[in-house]
């Protein structure tokens, strides 16, 4: 959310208390400074902003907003002979104000109430803006209200498990667990274990009985991810318990039942496996009663920018570091990309540039570093040797960037001494 405010105390310290509830308040203290923020973002949750600022008033930043981003939660905050401005604000389509001195309890409830919206949409949004996406949360949200079968399909990486998680949330087991599984990931010889369990002494090393995931997940939802990769001899069991809700541990006397449901997914061409003879066609009817595809992130650039500002503002919050921001030139970047490994490509991505980037702007070279060094190798001509003196000095001049010219710091960074740097830069003409 956006927080616009050019007093030098009550700003800071309304973001103070605002993160200390568990919001991601951002301070703008002109209107210029909201604007070229709101430019930047993704629509925010909500905008609060004082009604009087040094270069504009409530009125321009409120028509501001409406050319960005439409219609939005927005709270101006008011001195007392303010009103009639802010009670007009309101009528052309402002959600509330607040008279000072602010009550910032009153204000932290509003603020807790757009988040509850925000986190429930009535229809579409919560994977994407995409109407690729906004079509597949719809089916999701209709697929949750009754127990059948759904598969999941899509490029590795897309989101999939993103998706069974919604699909999960929004249905009537969403008090319940959720438990998933990659079966690629399970050990051949462990995979019926894991699924079905098994009971003392099954086999050598059960000393004791195991529970399996169909038994574990109890009335929840069991999301079996990569379920091409389920052996074939494994894939009757998996039918039993879809058709007859019962399983059998291994060593077990005794069939149980199966109270939850399942969810399955693959990025794999099923209809091939099963030509192929290593997927059983039963088991394929019986999975995808309803399919999903998860389109890939390249055919759905509408999202990029959303989901580009929530991964960065999640890793700044795990990482506990000092805000960061895209410049147009990194979100210039990340359009340009075709995204082979799709969203889990991109979390990585801004995950590393926002760890490692020099400062609080995160550019071109922070989220694909691979491609400048390409490009500065390929324009190395010569022998062996020429080509490994060009990146040793690229090393170099790297290390002297990164510690602002501190050859103390520049000679831990590579690892050397600085007696060893400083004969390097001689010999590079840095010195």
């Amino acid at each position: 959310m956006l927080l616009i405010e050019d007093d030098a105390v009550l700003g800071p310290a309304l973001v103070q208390r605002l993160r200390l509830e568990g919001l991601k308040p951002r301070l703008a203290t002109t209107g210029r400074e909201a604007l070229d923020i709101l430019q930047e973002l993704v629509p925010p949750r909500a905008v609060v902003s004082d009604i009087l600022l040094p270069d504009m008033d409530g009125e321009a930043i409120f028509r501001h907003l409406l050319d960005m981003h439409g219609a939005l939660p927005v709270y101006f905050i008011t001195a007392f002979g303010q009103v009639d401005q802010a009670v007009r604000l309101m009528k052309a389509g402002a959600r509330d104000y607040l008279t000072k001195p602010i009550n910032v309890n009153t204000l932290v409830d509003v603020l807790r109430e757009v988040c509850r919206e925000h986190a429930a949409p009535a229809e579409g949004g919560a994977l994407g803006v995409s109407q690729g996406m906004r079509h597949v949360e719809a089916l999701l949200r209709k697929a949750a209200r009754v127990d059948i079968p759904v598969l999941i399909t899509g490029e590795t990486g897309v989101g999939k498990e993103v998706a069974a998680r919604l699909l999960h949330g929004t249905s009537p087991r969403a008090a319940e667990p959720f438990v998933a599984v990659n079966c690629a990931a399970i050990p051949r010889d462990l995979v019926e274990s894991t699924l079905f369990g098994h009971e003392k002494g099954a086999f050598t090393g059960a000393v004791g009985p195991g529970m399996g995931l169909f038994e574990r997940v109890g009335s929840g939802t069991l999301f079996l991810d990569e379920v091409a990769e389920l052996p074939i001899d494994q894939q009757p069991k998996l039918l039993r318990v879809i058709q007859e809700r019962l399983f059998l541990p291994i060593g077990a006397r005794h069939e149980r039942r199966f109270g939850g449901r399942l969810v399955c997914a693959t990025h794999a061409d099923l209809p091939a496996l099963v030509a192929k003879g290593s997927f059983r066609e039963d088991l394929l009817f019986r999975i995808n009663v309803v399919e999903l595809r998860v389109p890939p992130l390249r055919e759905r650039p509408d999202d990029l920018p959303m989901l580009a500002w929530h991964f960065l503002e999640d890793a700044t919050s795990r990482f506990g570091i000092g805000p960061r921001t895209l410049s147009p030139e990194g979100i210039a970047a990340l359009a340009e990309h075709d995204w082979p490994g799709n969203v889990r490509e991109l979390r990585n991505r801004i995950e590393r540039a926002a760890a490692l980037a020099d400062g609080p702007v995160i550019g071109r070279s922070d989220l694909f570093p691979e491609t400048a060094l390409e490009s500065t190798y390929r324009g190395v001509q010569g022998s062996l040797d020429e080509a490994l003196a060009a990146a040793t000095r690229i090393k170099v001049e790297d290390a002297l960037r990164r510690s602002g010219g501190n050859r103390g710091q520049a000679a831990r960074h590579l690892g050397v001494s600085r007696t060893t740097l400083w004969k390097r830069m001689r010999e590079f003409g840095l010195a």
